[in-house]
């Protein structure tokens, strides 16, 4: 299995909470970071907007990534939320351990 981090930005603490626990008590990802004052500048509706955000920072593997998308577009208040993964290029093999055995019960189970 390929460690990842995949970062999803949402617009709430609230919702922050909501969606990292989701994904915790669902097995999509072993540990979800929540950092809050993320300040985002964009482009929507062909107009430049600044929002308030806070970003999550999910530990996962490469083969939960697929459910982690669909489970967090069921979950999430923006029509187009960023979900982007980034390959774990080092990390301590005991922690890369913890999150393959986090994640591997839901690797090939069927959405629900």
């Amino acid at each position: 299995m390929e460690e990842i981090v995949v970062l999803v930005t949402v617009s709430s603490e609230g919702e922050a909470s909501s969606l990292a626990r989701i994904l915790v008590e669902n097995g999509l990802a072993a540990c979800v970071n929540i950092i809050p004052g993320v300040r985002s500048i964009f482009k929507w509706d062909g107009k430049i907007s600044e929002e308030q955000e806070f970003l999550l920072l999910a530990k996962t593997g490469r083969q939960s990534f697929d459910q982690l998308v669909s489970m967090v577009k069921a979950n999430h208040s923006y029509t187009v939320p960023e979900i982007i993964a980034l390959p774990i290029q080092l990390g301590s093999e005991e922690y890369l351990a913890w999150i393959r055995d986090t994640t591997k019960s839901r690797v090939g189970i069927a959405e629900d």
